[in-house]
């Protein structure tokens, strides 16, 4: 992928939607809590401020215009196109667009008139590294598409966009199996604004530290498919710091923060969610002193054997937060994750894929599911707090929607002869699992994919299944940074 500019930097019980949406937060302040409701309210959660290299990422994008000189004609646009009024709205949405994503994209400030001015530009932009060039077609003729195939050569990442009159078939055509870049040809400019996100995103991920806590030994790696650095620190460091810290009132804040916002405690108690609470704090502490952006951990080889909280409920608070947070130390899901995060703006749901043959289905099912499945700045999905499947600790549990969209990503890594794979779905939610009286995992969300027949088959583990049909999103996502797609 083309390098970037970014700066590094510093006993539960079966329950019914019904019932779930029944229980009484309330009670959940005052009586299970144990303290008074007034304290409950006033108790304030900490807050995180990202410190990792991606949140200190500015992308920077090169942004042209192309068009011939003079009166358009009889030639396509035609006369009838206002060429001056289209570069004026495509500017101002374009810099609308930048500023809402916090990048920054130099817009050059006359179209290129010429294949000659078009290739002096390409070659400014590749002595420049952007992280990518956002080329707007206002003409069909002549150089604009000459001009199109020489930025989609030029090795940097790149967005066409194709108002209408500025195509036919014939021009698209010999360009449309070309990767490391994408055409949008419409009049519908969310798509050029997605590929603004997309270019965004590469840039963050490129430059995204995830701390994966395992094993002995502290190293560092670099995942070259994506671009994500991973640096791996000891087990021992999670240990060790939730040793040494003890409860404290900031994770009683943040218990009764959790408590007050769900809808009731089922078998977990008010000291299950405080030491879930502890889980958190320490993993905040790690990622402030690793200066991370992300994090994983070996969490069932590192605590399952101890009476330490596993890390469930904090994962899903992390989550919620944009923090990618990725369990058992699984490198594919943290690739999921940051994809996820960095191009919806959601957080995802990883889980084990369990077939239902009589329902033509997967259940996804974990322990640990974030609770802003519709968005980081969306109110949560209903939630109760619970034991996951060991009858132990704290997990948020929250309820799906039934006939609620959703997509299916795992990232395969690039293995020996085989490029970094994207393997991707999309589907309805058919039912909330009742675990018990069925067993696996608490958290169990069975999907309907499309065009899925052999769920036997189903491939993939630890998939990443997140609110909203974003297929054709993720497969541009591949065409663009020369990723491979595999639509399941």
């Amino acid at each position: 992928m083309h390098s970037n500019r970014c700066a590094a930097c510093c006993h539960a019980h079966p329950v019914n939607r019904r019932q779930f949406l029944r229980a009484s937060a309330v009670t959940a302040a005052s009586t299970l809590l144990g303290v008074s409701l007034a304290h409950a309210l006033a108790a304030v959660a900490p807050s995180f401020t990202p410190c990792g290299p991606a949140s200190k990422c500015i992308p920077f994008i090169k942004v042209a215009f192309v068009r011939r000189k003079g009166e358009y004609g009889m030639r396509w646009p035609g006369q009838v196109y206002d060429g001056e009024a289209a570069l004026q709205l495509y500017s101002r949405k374009i810099q609308e667009t930048a500023a809402s994503l916090k990048m920054k994209a130099e817009i050059r400030s006359a179209p290129l008139y010429s294949l000659a001015e078009s290739e002096a530009w390409i070659a400014e932009a590749q002595a420049a590294k952007p992280d990518g060039l956002l080329v707007v077609l206002l003409d069909r003729q002549e150089h604009s598409w000459p001009t199109a195939a020489k930025a989609m050569d030029s090795g940097i990442p790149t967005v066409i966009y194709s108002p209408l009159g500025t195509s036919f078939t014939t021009n698209t055509a010999p360009l449309a199996d070309k990767t490391g870049a994408v055409i949008y040809a419409t009049d519908d400019f969310r798509w050029p604004a997605y590929g603004m996100k997309m270019l965004h995103s590469g840039a963050k991920m490129r430059s995204t530290r995830v701390v994966v806590i395992k094993g002995k030994e502290r190293r560092e790696d670099v995942w070259k498919g994506l671009g994500i650095r991973l640096r791996y620190v000891p087990a021992s460091t999670f240990v060790d710091l939730y040793n040494s810290v003890g409860e404290t009132d900031e994770m009683r804040a943040l218990a009764a923060q959790w408590i007050r916002r769900s809808k009731g405690l089922m078998g977990a108690t008010r000291q299950d969610v405080i030491n879930g609470a502890r889980s958190y704090v320490v993993a905040r502490k790690i990622l402030e002193q690793e200066e991370a952006d992300g994090i994983s951990m070996d969490c069932l080889g590192v605590l399952g054997p101890t009476k330490m909280s596993l890390p469930c409920l904090a994962w899903s608070r992390m989550n919620d937060d944009g923090i990618p947070a990725a369990c058992e130390a699984d490198i594919g899901a943290i690739g999921s994750h940051v994809i996820v995060q960095y191009l919806f703006d959601r957080p995802g749901f990883q889980q084990d894929p369990v077939p239902e043959t009589a329902r033509k289905a997967i259940i996804g099912a974990h322990c640990s599911c974030p609770t802003k499945l519709n968005g980081f700045d969306k109110p949560s999905e209903p939630y109760v707090l619970r034991h996951h499947h060991a009858e132990r600790d704290a997990t948020a549990h929250p309820m799906w929607r039934i006939g609620q969209p959703v997509t299916s990503l795992d990232v395969l890594p690039a293995t020996k002869g085989k490029p970094t794979t994207l393997l991707i779905s999309s589907g309805r939610v058919l039912e909330n699992m009742k675990v018990p009286p069925a067993g696996g995992c608490v958290i169990s969300v069975m999907v309907k994919f499309d065009g899925v027949e052999d769920v036997l088959a189903y491939p993939g583990f630890h998939q990443v299944f997140f609110y909203g049909n974003y297929r054709q999103h993720l497969v541009d996502f591949c065409r663009l940074f020369k990723l491979t797609a595999q639509v399941v």
